[in-house]
């Protein structure tokens, strides 16, 4: 089918129909390596899973035990508090009036300091203090400690940021579950086609427990109750770490609103800006000893100011028939009461910190393992061929006038369920050449995963 002596055109090389087929089948063979080294990937991928899951136990435990812990201790000083308000009902009416004439020099002494290093915000932290100081009882301003309504609240927050690292760990686990059943499904497939590239027993993780009857249950499907999708099929996933990294800055963010929950060695944003002016946010206003964003997520921390008001100073010297609630031993027990519960308040805080950087750094880990092996999992469906997984269907090859400068080869490819594909090889490797056939499988793979999978 030579047009003229002097065009260049497509003709069909000598290779025969056999020569295909022994082209197609080296091809296979490369194949089966690359699956079964992506496959051995996937398992190390899941053993990663694994040690975090060990890990995530002993979190789990140690988060219980300092839980635990921290009930005990804001139980106790609800206990405390209830006892001093009981004192404190003999001489209410007096306290209650000072109390009055308190709260607004508190307000005012507050947003003076605050307005003295801070640009903005004055008036929420005015409106916010307020709020607090109505719900807060007289005599509570003047226990050494945080207030009890700031301890209540923290501790709900705690729950919620709990509540959401759990949710984000059971998505990755799953995640890589479905990635790695998959993939034992494709394992088995693929030993039935070619039993010597894929001996028996293939040794699987013991994810789902000890021993052959655990591989056997989970060959078996007897795993999950619930179907779980492979997160690669999902166009909205965008990678495992991704799961943890708007944790992580939220975490950020939620640590710098603690103030006195935090350890001492925490830094937050303490960087200049990019101006090179360093941020308000971490210059300490006086004489509260807080910076400027403590003051506006935590207003109740103004109360540290009370010695600046003469009518929240007598409150403390006020004589209840002869008792003085804020000097007595019930204070002094309140006030170890709200230490300890602050103290593992803090505790709690350190443990979510840990075991979210710990993931933040497994997930990367996992999106690793991901993005080279878990094209696999994807073939988990598209292995049932009648033909093989892979088969040279055509080799083209483009004639030249220089010989030296052979022209490129056209192959047409049918690799697992997908459409026939087409594609070029370099001229200069010709289809009898050894590395023809890993060449143009490699090619056909890398585009298989292009178009099948979901990359991030």
């Amino acid at each position: 089918m030579r047009k003229s002596d002097d065009e260049s055109l497509w003709c069909l090389l000598p290779p025969s129909k056999d020569d295909l087929s022994q082209i197609s089948l080296l091809g296979m063979k490369y194949l089966d390596k690359q699956i079964e080294n992506a496959i051995s990937g996937v398992k190390e991928m899941k053993t990663v899973m694994e040690r975090s899951g060990e890990d995530h136990e002993k979190f789990l435990s140690a988060l219980e035990k300092t839980t635990q812990q921290k009930e005990d201790a804001l139980k106790a000083a609800q206990e405390m508090e209830t006892k001093l308000s009981e004192e404190q009902e003999v001489c209410n009416g007096t306290m209650q009036s000072l109390w009055e004439e308190c709260k607004p020099c508190l307000k005012n002494t507050c947003i003076k300091y605050y307005s003295r290093t801070c640009s903005s915000g004055a008036g929420l932290v005015g409106r916010q203090l307020e709020e607090v100081l109505n719900r807060t009882s007289p005599f509570s301003i003047w226990i050494n400690g945080e207030n009890m309504d700031v301890l209540e609240r923290e501790d709900q927050e705690q729950s919620w940021r709990f509540q959401n690292l759990e949710e984000r760990y059971s998505n990755v686990a799953d995640g890589v579950d479905s990635i790695f059943t998959d993939s034992m499904r494709v394992f088995d497939h693929m030993r039935s086609l070619n039993p010597p590239m894929f001996p028996s027993p293939y040794r699987m993780p013991s994810i789902w427990g000890q021993g052959e009857r655990a591989n056997e249950r989970a060959k078996a499907g007897e795993v999950h109750s619930r179907v779980v999708r492979s997160p690669l099929k999902d166009p909205d996933f965008h990678g495992f770490h991704n799961m943890f990294a708007p944790m992580m800055d939220m975490a950020w963010n939620i640590f710098g609103s603690m103030g006195p929950f935090m350890d001492a060695d925490a830094n937050f944003d303490i960087n200049p800006s990019e101006e090179g002016s360093v941020n308000e946010d971490v210059v300490v206003t006086k004489p509260s000893g807080m910076t400027c964003r403590e003051i506006r997520r935590n207003s109740a921390g103004c109360i540290k100011l009370r010695g600046e008001c003469e009518k929240c100073v007598a409150i403390q010297d006020i004589d209840c028939s002869g008792k003085k609630p804020l000097t007595g031993p019930l204070k002094e027990e309140l006030e170890q009461a709200l230490a300890m519960a602050e103290k593992f308040t803090q505790e709690y805080n350190k443990q979510l910190r840990r075991f979210e950087e710990k993931m933040s750094n497994t997930s990367s880990l996992l999106d690793l393992f991901s993005k080279q092996f878990g094209w696999v999992s994807a073939l988990a469906n598209n292995t049932d061929t009648k033909d093989g997984i892979f088969k040279i269907e055509t080799v083209m090859s483009k004639d030249t006038e220089d010989p030296e400068k052979p022209g490129d080869t056209n192959v047409s490819v049918q690799l697992f369920n997908t459409p026939a594909m087409t594609f070029s090889v370099p001229g200069d490797i010709t289809w009898n050449d050894p590395k023809f056939s890993e060449v143009v499988a490699q090619e056909a793979l890398d585009r298989y995963k292009q178009t099948t999978v979901v990359v991030k």
